[in-house]
């Protein structure tokens, strides 16, 4: 039997194929959709795992112990011209220099101990050799005191060249005085202790006989034609020399020290090489002990002292509350429990390397505080040591005439676990603190990572941004998603949301431009709108309720709001009009100075009352946008059935819609609070970048963000400094990380919690 096909079973037959495709292609859309979502979430998760592990590839070199490599063991160079008096090495770790008891230097290649140049000071013949010095720091002089009361001053020089583009470093003996050797006693008496030290157009030079001390000053004159004369100062001290064991002059040439065996410390200021001034006498060592080595650290703000008992302690000059300097010990560390040997300081960061008696070698870092590496018993009996300038080797010579050069690994010395997190007591300052400052223009500067000030002025900046925040946004969300009339909602929702497309750059430009110099001038008037227009808003509200019926009627329910825009506008003027004649009349005419007169509290225009006005209004969209939905998003049946029981709406508000909308209130508090935290152009234009630990509002701060938007661009690729800035960003990391897991774990068990009702 044929089908007929008619023109309605064709439409219909038409209408099912047409619904059958569309079906099909919101299914593949949907699919589609569907797998985007899920590599978008993914590639999300992968990038924010690569970041971390990224992060952590740059922080890890920071932890790697310090390491150490024998290298080379060979026969002292010319061991038969002369014991030892010094080592040293250039800076290329290619070429050592050993000074002799004999006048001599021997340059030798380190790796094979091949002799390079064996030259003979210039040491008159007449005379004899009685006493060795060499210069604490990175100047390479030498001097030696002879019997007729002469010095010879010297300094072991390299020049490098690059003939056929090969490095080539070529050791030489120069003589930084107009003559080689300088009289410095008259009578010839020998010279049994001697020092000197170098510095730009200056030398000075310390020479101590049986009977006087003497300081000469050599100080070389500029001329329009030419170099200029050296000018020479003298000064005799009469002190009882015999016990002088050390005498050390700092880089700077400004301070002497004199120290005996038993411990016996003194200083001299001799920044008046004519007329030095006994500054301090102290005892370093306890009574039974004895100094057996004596350092300069880099810089020359303190001394290392290595005694008898194989502990070395930290000495430096620290200013007290009279502003007066005076040497005290800054911390310790137990070396050995044999006598310290040998004692050097690192040229270019604050640390040193120890031998012991039993030729156990020893790399400490005062900053850290903390022993980096230990090697027990490099070589048996040391008798000469020395740490290359840029301490990644050292050279170690035993007393069977053998020389040891060893390679060091030690990038990182300054960062430790206390260095960042804990209370350091630094170079010159009266206390432990916590301090970053982390660059300088010279080595001889003391590193100061601590985190402490940055992570504690990211939560400070946070917590005000967020005391201004939450309250206005949440109020401002339950007000428009539940009391507010929809005409009214329709503007007000889109403008606040359009606040949060307002770049943080130009929040922080307007707040340290215009806001910081305004709330100066008008402090008062702040504190009294903070005050005063609550207060006023309140009675406004109590006084709305006691009109007449007749009155209120007129105005729609939702738009009560309105009449508050001229009381508010009102009262803010009231205040700041009012405000200079109550400063006048109760401060004085200065609030900021009556606080620090009177409390001690001190103001800066870029401080956290500035921050935390600014950073709360770009906060204040983020988290009014998320609650406003939440509480908008509740079932009307629950706000309508409470109604129905008799609850106010207020009661329904605060007993029924918070608590199911408290998942998505939470969640906006929490990533409001993330986005303070991470907020970097506001906190870095806004406040004054200063990385304080004061909790005042009148006090700046210094946050992790802020911290490395400052300092990256300016820090060396790889160095310690860099990879801290690396390690900052990764505690942000983690915060924001911890805060939002937390968030989410919190959101899910209120929603578990309040999802039956």
């Amino acid at each position: 039997m044929t089908e007929i096909i008619t023109p309605k079973s064709l439409k219909s037959e038409l209408e099912i194929a047409s619904a059958s495709y569309y079906q099909r292609w919101r299914l593949i859309k949907d699919s589609l959709a569907r797998y985007a979502i899920v590599v978008g979430g993914w590639a999300i998760i992968v990038a924010i795992v690569l970041i971390f592990f990224y992060l952590l590839y740059v922080v890890i070199p920071l932890f790697i112990p310090a390491s150490a490599q024998s290298i080379a063991n060979y026969s002292v160079p010319g061991g038969d011209k002369g014991k030892t008096m010094l080592l040293a090495m250039e800076e290329q770790n290619e070429i050592g220099v050993r000074f002799t008891d004999r006048g001599g230097a021997l340059f030798f290649n380190v790796k094979t101990g091949q002799t390079i140049l064996d030259q003979t000071l210039a040491i008159p013949a007449d005379t004899k050799i009685v006493s060795f010095s060499a210069q604490s720091g990175g100047e390479g002089a030498i001097a030696y005191g002879l019997a007729d009361g002469r010095m010879l001053v010297a300094k072991q020089h390299y020049e490098i060249t690059y003939p056929d583009n090969v490095r080539t470093i070529t050791p030489s003996i120069t003589y930084p005085l107009e003559e080689p050797v300088v009289v410095i006693d008259p009578q010839g008496v020998a010279l049994d202790k001697v020092a000197v030290g170098i510095a730009k157009d200056e030398t000075t030079l310390v020479a101590a006989t049986a009977h006087k001390l003497f300081v000469v000053g050599l100080i070389r004159t500029k001329s329009l034609f030419g170099e200029g004369k050296l000018e020479r100062t003298v000064a005799e001290l009469e002190l009882p020399v015999e016990n002088i064991a050390h005498v050390l002059i700092d880089q700077e040439l400004n301070n002497l020290y004199l120290a005996s065996e038993r411990g016996e410390l003194t200083q001299y200021d001799i920044r008046d090489k004519s007329a030095p001034v006994l500054k301090q006498q102290l005892t370093l060592i306890p009574e039974g002990q004895k100094i057996t080595s004596l350092a300069l650290l880099n810089g020359g703000l303190s001394l290392l002292v290595g005694d008898s008992s194989g502990v070395v302690s930290q000495w430096s000059k620290v200013r007290n509350e009279q502003n007066l300097s005076s040497i005290i010990k800054l911390r310790s560390f137990k070396v050995s429990d044999q006598q310290i040997n040998f004692l050097v300081h690192e040229q270019r960061r604050k640390g040193f390397l120890t031998v012991d008696q039993q030729g156990g070698v020893g790399i400490y870092n005062t900053t850290a505080e903390r022993e980096l590496l230990k090697l027990p018993h490099v070589v048996h009996q040391p008798v000469a040591f020395t740490v290359a300038p840029r301490a990644n080797a050292f050279l170690i010579q035993s007393a069977d005439g053998q020389l040891h050069f060893w390679k060091v690994d030690n990038e990182h010395p300054e960062v430790s676990f206390k260095s960042m997190w804990s209370k350091v007591w630094y170079e010159s300052y009266p206390k432990p603190d916590f301090i970053w400052q982390s660059s300088s223009s010279s080595s001889d500067f003391e590193p100061k990572y601590s985190l402490t000030p940055l992570v504690f002025g990211t939560l400070k900046a946070a917590f005000y941004a967020m005391l201004f925040a939450i309250p206005m946004s949440l109020m401002g969300a339950m007000y428009a998603a539940y009391f507010m009339a929809p005409g009214m909602r329709n503007y007000v929702k889109p403008t606040i949301e359009l606040m949060g497309a307002l770049p943080t750059v130009i929040l922080g430009f307007l707040a340290g431009l215009w806001l910081a110099p305004f709330l100066e001038e008008n402090l008062l008037g702040i504190f009294l709108t903070l005050l005063v227009l609550p207060l006023s808003v309140m009675a406004t509200a109590l006084a709305w309720q006691y009109l007449p019926k007749s009155v209120r009627v007129n105005v729609p329910d939702g738009m009560e709001a309105l009449i508050l825009i001229p009381v508010i506008i009102t009262i803010v003027w009231l205040t700041f009009a009012l405000s200079p004649g109550l400063e006048r009349l109760f401060f004085n005419g200065d609030l900021k100075a009556w606080l620090n007169n009177e409390y001690g509290i001190s103001y800066d225009q870029r401080n956290s009352l500035v921050v935390g006005i600014a950073m709360g209004f770009a906060v204040i969209p983020t988290i009014f946008t998320i609650a406003e939905d939440a509480i908008f998003s509740v079932p009307k049946h629950l706000t309508v059935g409470s109604l129905a029981l008799g609850a106010t709406p207020w009661q329904t508000m605060t007993r029924v819609v918070l608590l199911t909308a408290s998942p998505g209130i939470f969640s906006a508090v929490m990533i409001g609070l993330g986005r303070a935290i991470g907020e970097t152009m506001i906190v870095l234009m806004a406040t004054g970048n200063t990385p304080v630990m004061d909790m005042s509002v009148f006090e700046g701060m210094r946050t992790l963000a802020a911290n490395v938007a400052v300092e990256m661009p300016e820090s060396e690729v790889n160095s310690t400094h860099y990879r801290v800035l690396f390690l900052a960003a990764l505690v942000l990391f983690m915060f924001t990380f911890i805060f939002n897991t937390l968030a989410e774990v919190i959101r899910q068990r209120l929603r578990e919690k309040y999802s039956s009702l």
